[in-house]
């Protein structure tokens, strides 16, 4: 089926079920450069802290690798003794993550985002900054829509969902470094 364009050419009309997925949300620059700057400070201090420990090597051994993740673990705490809930999600740094992710469960997404968040093991914990992230626990992997509003973060840390919360999660200490409650509808 074809519509006519004021060039006289025809298009291809789009039915309900073919339409193309809506843009990323547009974040506020300001906000995102905050938080990324805030991102940043905390990678420097996870390297500088991980370049204290002696070097892991590859090895199947889950013993030496835990001790190496609860020694880094262990060094960051330290560090961060007074770190806060909104350290980096601050409120209104939350406040445009809460709208971002609202934008990407609008219209076609919803459905799909819901049914990611449903089959992915839910988990429902109540999670501290500066609190390892429970082993005995599965973690949710957050649905690419939802990341495709978010900025991008480097390979120390990563986002994840618990419950209707967003955590910042440090992947090598599986450290709880922020979060922004009810941050999922």
């Amino acid at each position: 089926m074809f519509c006519t364009i004021s060039a006289g050419l025809a298009a291809p009309r789009l039915g309900a079920q073919d339409k193309p997925a809506p843009e990323p949300a547009k974040p506020d620059a300001t906000l995102v450069a905050d938080f990324e700057q805030r991102v940043t400070e905390y990678q420097k201090l996870h390297k500088s802290l991980e370049s204290e420990l002696k070097r892991l090597k590859r090895t199947p051994s889950q013993e030496k690798i835990q001790h190496h993740q609860h020694e880094l673990a262990r060094k960051i705490r330290e560090a961060r003794r007074t770190a806060k809930q909104g350290d980096l999600f601050t409120t209104a740094i939350s406040a445009e993550f809460r709208r971002l992710i609202g934008a990407a469960m609008q219209g076609g997404n919803a459905t799909r985002v819901q049914t990611s968040l449903k089959n992915a093991e839910p988990v429902a914990l109540k999670l501290h900054i500066n609190e390892a992230y429970p082993s005995n626990v599965p973690l949710q992997s957050t649905p690419p829509t939802l990341l495709l509003n978010l900025p991008k973060l480097p390979a120390e840390v990563e986002y994840r969902v618990v419950g209707h919360d967003l955590i910042l999660l440090d992947v090598a200490a599986k450290l709880i470094v922020d979060v922004i409650p009810n941050a999922i509808p």
